[in-house]
């Protein structure tokens, strides 16, 4: 057996374990994975010091999960409505989603499919998966096909390698995306092999998520460098969360050092109005001063889009701070460090 399989067998999913391991209440985590399921793999449990850690508040249940809250939506993305086949979520014309597994090496509390990942209603089989390929192949539109789910790198290499040749000979998918945690959560996963296979299907981009300084071990720095030399590009995802990483100065050394790392920082996202979420989500002022903050110290190359992914499935929008303050023939912006700087504009005839 490979030791990230080995690793992935022997995670935590038992609330009272959990709870001895943290001295922690075991009933009320037992509550809380009664609704929405919990999973650590050993990796993650050496790293987490105690619950209010920003990994313990990403991975550990909390009671805060249950709480009832008006503004959050069972299927904020509206994907269920979205879904033309069981799952596979067509939002954009030219761009389909493809949920080719049902599971996480861990289960993050902010996951906007909390509803369902690890869930009996989210096993996906084989022939659920065909469904989807053959759906994109009959929709010549599609040129970009996202795997995600769950985590599509629990599933064997060979299972893998099967998905991306029968989307390899279709003649309009062009582009995929595979979106995963593993880095982060069992970085043991990206093994050269893996590494391999993956650098042959270009243009092949790799998702994957970081959202604190803290995540990024030795172990998760290898993994990722593994995939870039391998000729992959890795980009990364982070959620804005509160009390985590809802700081400038934490987004600034984890931006700066995944740029360094050559994987380019591509969203900040603000949190969806997911069900059992509500206590991490911040304010759009607050995101939109902290990205204000990041702009000037760092490199474009290195400052994410910061984004939010519009309620009932109508995509996504950037949210910017206001730069421009006047318009027409005399315009007037405002620089990274505050001042008003004229711009004379002239009219080409």
């Amino acid at each position: 057996m490979e030791p990230w399989l080995a690793q992935h067998k022997n995670s935590i999913t038992d609330p009272h374990q959990l709870a001895d391991h943290f001295g922690l209440h075991a009933s009320e985590l037992a509550q809380v994975a009664q609704r929405y399921p919990l999973r650590l793999t050993p990796y993650l449990l050496e790293r987490i010091t105690d619950s209010s850690d920003p990994l313990g508040q990403q991975f550990i249940p909390q009671l805060a999960e249950l709480a009832n809250d008006d503004a959050q939506l069972t299927d904020p993305l509206n994907e269920e409505v979205l879904s033309p086949v069981p799952h596979l979520v067509h939002r954009y014309p030219q761009r389909v989603l493809l949920l080719v597994a049902g599971s996480c090496f861990s289960y993050c509390r902010f996951c906007t499919r909390k509803r369902k990942v690890g869930c009996e209603d989210m096993v996906i089989s084989f022939g659920d998966i065909l469904k989807g390929i053959d759906y994109i192949a009959g929709h010549p539109e599609v040129n970009e096909v996202i795997l995600s789910g769950g985590d599509p790198l629990t599933m064997s290499d060979r299972l893998l390698e099967d998905i991306l040749n029968r989307l390899q000979r279709i003649p309009h998918v062009e582009v995929v995306r595979i979106g995963s945690r593993a880095p982060v959560v069992l970085p043991a996963r990206i093994t050269p092999a893996l590494c391999e296979l993956l650098g042959r299907y270009q243009p092949l981009y790799f998702l994957t998520h970081f959202n604190h300084p803290t995540e990024l071990t030795t172990a998760a720095i290898d993994a990722c460098r593994q995939l870039v030399n391998a000729g992959v590009p890795v980009v990364n995802q982070t959620v804005l969360l509160r009390g985590v990483n809802d700081d400038a100065t934490v987004l600034h050394q984890l931006f700066y050092t995944l740029h360094r790392l050559r994987i380019r920082p591509y969203y900040l996202h603000q949190m969806d109005l997911t069900c059992g979420t509500g206590h991490f989500r911040t304010r759009l002022e607050d995101g939109i001063a902290i990205m204000d903050q990041l702009r000037g110290p760092l490199s474009g190359l290195a400052v994410p889009t910061y984004i939010v992914d519009l309620p009932g499935g109508h995509g996504k929008v950037p949210v910017t701070p206001d730069y421009v303050h006047n318009l027409g023939e005399n315009a007037q912006l405002r620089a990274a460090d505050g001042t008003l700087v004229d711009y004379r504009q002239w009219s080409v005839t």
